[in-house]
């Protein structure tokens, strides 16, 4: 009774969570649903049995893509207005696109039936085969259906590579770019030259500016009877050398 209140309870939050990630206008809200999802159907994986799977979604999803997503979303500059501008002209292919797949669904719940034996199996553990969940998954993925699981990689690899082609911005012609052929490649021999020190510049005709030279000190000018005092000797000195002269 306790698992079956529980399943409806998490799976109830689990599909109105999905609804508001694809409702949401905020797109950092989308990705918060989007985590709330998550733990929900953990959780239903635990009420399964499947705890393996539980904390894989929990760690890979919860913990790397959903942030991944809001990182991205964070810091992006997304302009709503622009995303908003061919709503209404795509809207009718939408609508019936919408209502091709609704039709397909109800095609496939019309003519979908249980197992008889599905019921007995629901809500029970795993029977005991003296193998753990996870080497029992190990073994169904990487051994039963190891095609398929590469398939799926090659597909998602596609994805992601088409993602990177189509977000690529075309760079402006005078951009710089690497190119590792002519950086790894040696056409010629390098030779190694001695350089005097402080001459390397010199050879290859670069000319360093000379120094400004250092300011010269302030000169220091005594008082007026210094000048004075001066001045009397400088004549004195002309005389006697006047004297002379004559």
């Amino acid at each position: 009774m306790i698992a079956a209140l529980a399943f409806y309870v998490f799976a109830a939050i689990l599909i109105a969570s999905a609804v508001m990630v694809v409702t949401s206008r905020n797109p950092v809200h989308s990705v918060l649903f989007l985590i709330l999802a998550f733990f929900n159907a953990s959780a239903l994986f635990l009420l399964a049995g499947a705890e393996f799977l539980a904390m894989i979604l929990v760690i890979v999803y919860v913990g790397a893509v959903a942030v991944l997503f809001l990182f991205i979303v964070m810091m992006l500059d997304i302009d709503f207005s622009r995303l908003r501008e061919g709503f209404q002209r795509y809207a009718p292919i939408g609508a019936v696109i919408g209502a091709i797949l609704f039709l397909e669904l109800l095609f496939v719940f019309g003519s979908w039936q249980f197992a008889p034996e599905a019921n007995s199996l629901r809500m029970n553990a795993a029977p005991e085969t003296g193998i753990s969940n996870t080497a029992a998954l190990g073994q169904l993925i990487y051994t039963d259906y190891i095609f398929l699981f590469q398939v799926a990689g090659l597909i998602l690899l596609v994805a992601m590579i088409g993602a990177i082609v189509l977000t690529l911005r075309d760079k402006p012609a005078n951009s710089r770019r690497q190119d590792i052929a002519v950086q790894v490649a040696r056409g010629e021999a390098v030779t190694l030259t001695a350089v005097p020190p402080r001459k390397g510049l010199a050879e290859l005709g670069i000319v360093r500016r000379p120094l400004p030279a250092p300011p010269k000190p302030k000169a220091i000018h005594g008082h007026g009877h210094d000048d004075h005092g001066h001045g009397h000797d400088n004549h004195g000195h002309d005389d006697k050398h006047g004297g002379g002269h004559h």
